[in-house]
């Protein structure tokens, strides 16, 4: 008998195949005593070393399987597993509490997750990395069933993390369910990135399904069903070649400029955290950079990033983007995000991080304008500064900017003079001072994530959270007002985060008047598609419409309605 369950769509795509069942995940017995416990701190400094290999030699599979680097939060993994803290407090925990290095494991797992802030994206990606290496840790101290696919299949697991998905054959694995997760999670991100089919968040997969159990995943809507019927089977191979068709016919999107069906010109730029994604953005169709978080360069290394460091990478940003513009934020660091060198940490002030942060570490902040400043001539440069909250706070460093410039031209380096200074619109105090600070910014970009959180006082990564939150009219309104702001001082406005890539959100902002859109690397094709079959001129009755509404149900059965009637097939 069929059995449908609905998830969150993480990746899309449409396969039909056979269950793999995997055990990841599940949490081994806590508080196993032991007697011996140097036997035990030994088989953890063991398991340490084996998880260490491991990991590097998924990195280099990944490369291999998939053509480019998969290296991001592998990377942070090994950081973790290399450092000598956490070793070091569960090698302690395995004496003081005389428990086996499996529990060990486990409790200082816990103990690590309660000092990390995981209301942010980044302290929840942390989370995940710590806990994927104890669950990796954990699986080389106790005894595993042989669980190799040496078949094409779809896996099912409780949930997965990065390392277990970059260490997928392409070959094999033909798509991911999981219990748990969120579209928001990196594994989810990296399953969308090499193109694997996901649905994640079903809550009670691993119960239903079996070994060998046939099952669809349709990546596309978030649904899974186990045991399909012929008819469902037939219904699901054509979708599955509709959409691969559509997929093919995207490529003659990947040159044209974004222009709507009634003549509105539109920038789709991409989202950039690290330098390896920089290879693939000809083959993105993106239309510049529109956001290049630079915090990345200086999280999970062992010393202090210089400024000619900082200089090659944002050369290399630059040139693979030679007629585009560029947006590269100033290190959002702070709080749950501090380098790993040459500051004390401090992941327990949730306020302190952006541009608030970096006022407080000026010279961390004078390095980097000043590498951006002569990164400059290589390009056309956004300069973007993360969470600001006051006028003050922008003039600041407005000011530190200018004075960066003018000593770098007395010291005879060359800056370029068409350098664009913005910010990020992230707090209900820039949506409300926007038309301030439209009178100082060159442009503003909207972070939908954080703006999101703030204005419902809600936890992002939380799974449970209403899908379409990002849909209520509070939402909707905020970004009217700050796109009005900016216009009527002039300035162009972008959008990001996750806001970016839904579909019932894009045409609303659409014709609100958004200059960009900024997404990830594999969305931009796809909404390059979309835009140029929407008119802003007949969508301007249903922003009128949405706006007038209550809550996010009626505004997404709404947009709904309208995309069926108006949009082509």
């Amino acid at each position: 008998m069929a059995k449908l369950l609905n998830g969150i769509a993480a990746s899309g795509g449409i396969v039909i195949a056979p269950v793999h069942l995997l055990s990841y995940g599940k949490p081994p017995v806590k508080d196993q005593k032991t007697t011996d416990v140097n036997h035990e701190v030994e088989r953890l400094h063991d398991s340490f070393r084996i998880t260490a290999t491991e990991l590097e030699q998924i990195i280099q599979q990944a490369t291999r399987n998939y053509g480019k680097q998969i290296k991001g939060p592998l990377e942070q993994q090994l950081v973790i597993l290399r450092d000598w803290e956490f070793p070091a407090l569960i090698g302690r925990l395995i004496v003081s509490q005389k428990v086996t290095a499996i529990s060990a494991i486990e409790n200082g797992l816990a103990t690590t997750l309660a000092r990390i802030d995981q209301t942010t994206r980044t302290g929840h990606r942390q989370a995940i990395a710590y806990q994927d290496v104890a669950q990796r840790l954990i699986t080389h101290l106790q005894p595993q069933k042989n669980e190799q696919l040496d078949h094409r299949a779809i896996v099912v697991s409780h949930e997965v993390s990065p390392s277990l998905v970059a260490s997928f054959n392409p070959q094999l694995v033909a798509g991911v369910i999981t219990d748990n997760g969120g579209a928001t999670a990196h594994s989810a991100l990296l399953t969308a990135e090499l193109g694997i089919p996901a649905v994640v968040g079903t809550k009670a997969a691993t119960q239903i399904a079996k070994e060998d159990m046939v099952a669809i995943i349709d990546g596309e809507h978030g649904k899974v069903i186990f045991q399909p019927t012929p008819q469902e089977i037939d219904h699901y191979q054509q979708l599955a070649a509709q959409y691969q068709q559509q997929q093919q016919s995207l490529g003659a999107y990947r040159d044209l400029a974004t222009v709507t069906a009634d003549g509105n010109r539109v920038h789709v730029a991409a989202n950039i955290a690290l330098p390896d994604e920089l290879n693939q953005l000809i083959k993105s169709g993106a239309e510049g950079i529109g956001l290049y978080r630079s915090e990345f360069l200086f999280l999970n290394v062992d010393h202090r990033v210089t400024e000619d460091e900082q200089v090659a990478n944002y050369k290399a940003a630059l040139l693979a983007m030679p007629h585009d513009r560029v947006v590269i934020r100033v290190q959002d660091l702070g709080a749950d995000k501090q380098p790993r060198f040459g500051q004390e940490r401090n992941v327990k002030l949730f306020s302190q991080r952006g541009l608030r942060w970096l006022l407080k570490q000026e010279p961390i902040l004078r390095t980097q304008l000043r590498a951006l400043l002569r990164a400059s001539v290589y390009g056309h440069l956004g300069i973007m500064f993360p969470f600001v909250t006051t006028i003050d706070e922008f003039q600041r460093a407005l000011a530190i900017l200018d004075q960066e410039r003018r000593l770098l031209e007395e010291q005879g380096h060359a800056v370029a003079n068409n350098v664009e200074v913005g910010m990020m619109i992230e707090t209900p105090a820039a949506v409300l001072m926007a038309d301030q600070f439209a009178k100082y910014a060159d442009f503003f970009s909207i972070g939908s994530n954080d703006l999101v959180q703030y204005l419902f006082a809600e936890d992002r990564t939380d799974s449970s959270n209403q899908h379409y939150v990002a849909l209520n009219p509070a939402v909707l309104r905020a970004i009217k007002q700050v796109i009005q702001a900016a216009h009527a001082e002039g300035k162009w406005i972008s959008l990001c985060g996750e806001m970016a890539t839904l579909k019932l959100a894009q045409p609303l902002v659409l014709a609100m008047g958004i200059d960009e859109f900024s997404l990830p690397l594999p969305a931009i094709l796809p909404l390059k598609q979309r835009l140029q079959n929407l008119s802003v001129r007949q969508l301007q009755p249903l922003v009128k419409q949405v706006l007038m509404m209550e809550n996010d149900d009626e505004v997404a059965e709404v947009v709904n309605k309208w995309l069926r009637r108006h949009q082509k097939k």
